[in-house]
């Protein structure tokens, strides 16, 4: 008898080996694209629908996830993470295979109090090779990181005056200003900045963003220093349209490997806005296990697209990750279930697979 590794996996109408599928390894060997009997005789084998996955020409062979859970995701939380918890979920992370992973924000104990451990997070990450970013608002909070031991930094902005008042307390032009040096001194210390965008495609105290504006700031942000800029629909109200718009104006100013995607899936569009990305030329996206998040500063934004549902769309398309799905899923299922005891998480693919098969 077969063992259940060897098996075909038939949910859901897919066939193929779940081992040799979710494990890291390129499953379109053993995938069988579906079709439907149309008027060609498929029972003549001369006639047979491909079994080999066709290829968007633009699709990129691999795409970088960069998982912003353990920051962008606790910080929406409305419970303290304790740090000894947060430092499991960096671990079970860290062996899935993630080489980006977004340990913490240095800000305001006030303002985020779920992130008050910062120092204490950076003080014991683990020791693999991976590339642990942190968030920061203001050279205060930059020294403090530096202090940490932070080797790469991320800063925001927005085109939206409004959401960067409300965010920064302060208005654009001077948050602006101060980004601007602080990307120089990061860069006197050799420390590499990454910048976020926030609101690219509406703000949720002045409405629709004007793409046009959006490309020009992202722009800026890269003639500040910033060696990429992530595109955040922070309201998560992009559709592929919209996105496609955006992404048209940004890229006659960047080019694809300058810019990342950062989606959350407010209406359920993330994965379809991820899609458009990568027929664009894009290959870097940001996600959180589990689909943690959302943004204290946007209400009614939900979390993030989740980085399991992000990775098994990628496989299934060829495109490599590096990441280890079944190890992704521990990691989900440890913070959603375990830790912050949620009766549904937030990943439709963690969902999907039911607990007997974690270690298939």
């Amino acid at each position: 008898m077969l063992s259940r590794a060897a098996r075909p996996f038939r949910r859901h109408g897919l066939n193929f080996s779940v081992r040799n599928a979710f494990s890291g390894k390129n499953p379109m060997a053993t995938i069988v694209a579906p079709s439907p009997r149309a008027t060609t005789d498929y029972d003549n084998i001369d006639n047979k629908p491909p079994t080999v996955q066709m290829r968007h020409p633009n699709w990129p062979h691999q795409v970088k996830i960069v998982e912003v859970g353990m920051r962008d995701g606790l910080q929406n939380e409305q419970v303290f993470v304790r740090t000894e918890d947060k430092l499991k979920l960096l671990n079970y992370l860290a062996k899935s295979g993630l080489k980006t992973i977004e340990a913490t924000s240095f800000v305001s104990s006030r303002a985020i109090p779920q992130l008050s451990d910062a120092s204490e997070v950076m003080a014991k990450l683990p020791k693999e090779d991976i590339n642990f970013p942190v968030l920061v608002p203001n050279m205060k909070y930059f020294d403090l990181a530096v202090k940490a031991g932070a080797k790469e930094i991320a800063i925001f902005t927005s085109h939206s005056g409004a959401f960067v008042e409300k965010n920064m307390k302060q208005s654009k032009k001077d948050a602006n200003e101060a980004y601007r040096n602080l990307v120089k001194a990061a860069k006197k210390q050799k420390i590499r900045v990454r910048g976020y965008l926030s609101c690219v495609i509406s703000c949720p105290y002045t409405g629709p963003s004007e793409p046009h504006l959006v490309a020009e700031l992202a722009e800026q942000m890269m003639n500040w220093g910033c060696y990429e800029v992530s595109l955040g629909d922070t309201t998560g109200a992009g559709t592929p349209g919209s996105f496609r718009t955006l992404l048209f104006n940004v890229l006659q100013r960047l080019t694809p490997d300058l810019v990342a995607v950062h989606c959350h899936n407010t209406y359920g569009q993330a994965l379809s806005n991820i899609l458009t990305a990568l027929e664009m030329g894009v290959a870097t996206v940001d996600s959180s296990v589990a689909g943690l998040g959302g943004c204290p500063y946007s209400p009614g934004a939900t979390g993030n697209v989740a980085t399991e549902d992000v990775v098994f769309m990628l496989q299934g398309m060829g495109i490599k990750t590096g990441v280890d799905l079944f190890k992704l899923m521990e990691a989900s299922r440890f913070i959603s279930a375990t830790v912050l005891d949620k009766p549904r998480n937030a990943s439709h693919v963690t969902q999907a697979f039911p607990l007997s098969e974690k270690s298939v």
